[in-house]
């Protein structure tokens, strides 16, 4: 079986064919550029490959809601060209196969529930750090979405009480992706975080900033793995930094063997790596067969 996946990043583009058991047989990658350019290369790769069903896991926001008019579309992101662009439908055109459609993040997540890191489990939240930040929500067994997605990245956290950086976003300053995901990282030290010491103080600020985000979401979610993932959690110094806060910041209230005892099993990194994205657009795609008779 031949499954079309398309990891659509804020950066980059990555195409792939994988099979039904989750193994990514060929990929092809080009950077985000104007829609017009990204899809004429994203068509190209697919009319060659022939695949069955093909699964799209997309930077955000987008439109979910099978009943809107603009399902399928990307909606207010800021992004050259893509605001308001028709994404599946212009692939739909092309295609005549199954799709699966949800952000980026929620694509991740569900990689992770299939075939990764929360395999077996029937929930978990996906963070990924790294140009932006997301968070891709599997509850009960099924991908999370409500009014719009989960949007998990742009919550509110408290300040660290040194830090004087006002913050990245274009929409919020210093909401989370505005104080903790690359770029802002780069802004406030004045060099990309590839490039700052292990015992730099920033990574103190940033396990201070994506505790509080993992702590938010073991509270309100009550998930059964957190998963960190993206370019930033590379560093390997971070992942027991942010557990030492979640730890600190829940305090024991919450009383569970895996945050009491077994934190290094509950906040996890990929399971499926940097392949995370990709093997969930083919989860996505693979589902999207698997329920065909059900699209319209």
């Amino acid at each position: 079986m031949r499954i079309g996946a398309i990891e659509a990043g804020g950066t980059k583009f990555v195409c792939g064919i994988g099979n039904e058991s989750g193994e990514i047989e060929d990929r092809i990658s080009f950077p985000t550029e104007k829609p017009e350019q990204v899809m004429e290369q994203v068509i190209s790769y697919f009319k060659v490959k022939k695949p069955e069903a093909i699964g799209i896991g997309t930077f955000g926001p987008i439109d979910i809601d099978r009943k809107s008019a603009t399902f399928g579309s990307v909606t207010t992101t800021p992004k050259p060209g893509w605001s308001g662009y028709p994404f599946l439908d212009t692939l739909k055109r092309e295609f005549h196969v199954p799709f699966g459609w949800d952000t980026d993040v929620n694509a991740a997540a569900y990689g992770e529930a299939v075939w990764g890191a929360a395999q077996g489990l029937d929930s978990c939240v996906y963070f990924t750090i790294g140009t932006g930040i997301g968070v891709g929500v599997y509850s009960e067994g099924r991908l999370v979405h409500g009014l719009v997605h989960p949007e998990g990245g742009h919550i509110l956290p408290r300040r660290h009480p040194d830090d004087r950086y006002e913050g990245n976003c274009p929409y919020h300053g210093d909401c989370l992706e505005g104080m903790a995901a690359g770029p802002a990282i780069e802004k406030r030290w004045g060099v990309k975080g590839s490039e700052l010491e292990a015992n730099h103080p920033a990574w103190a600020m940033e396990a201070y900033y994506l505790g509080q985000a993992v702590t938010s979401a073991i509270l309100m979610l009550s998930p059964k793995r957190v998963i960190l993932g993206g370019g930033v959690m590379h560093q390997e110094q971070l992942l027991p930094m942010i557990r030492s806060e979640v730890s600190k910041n829940l305090n024991g209230y919450v009383s569970a063997a895996q945050l009491l005892s077994g934190m290094d099993d509950y906040i996890v990194l990929p399971g499926l790596g940097d392949n995370a994205g990709l093997c969930g657009s083919l989860a996505l795609g693979l589902a999207a067969w698997e329920n065909r008779d059900q699209q319209q």
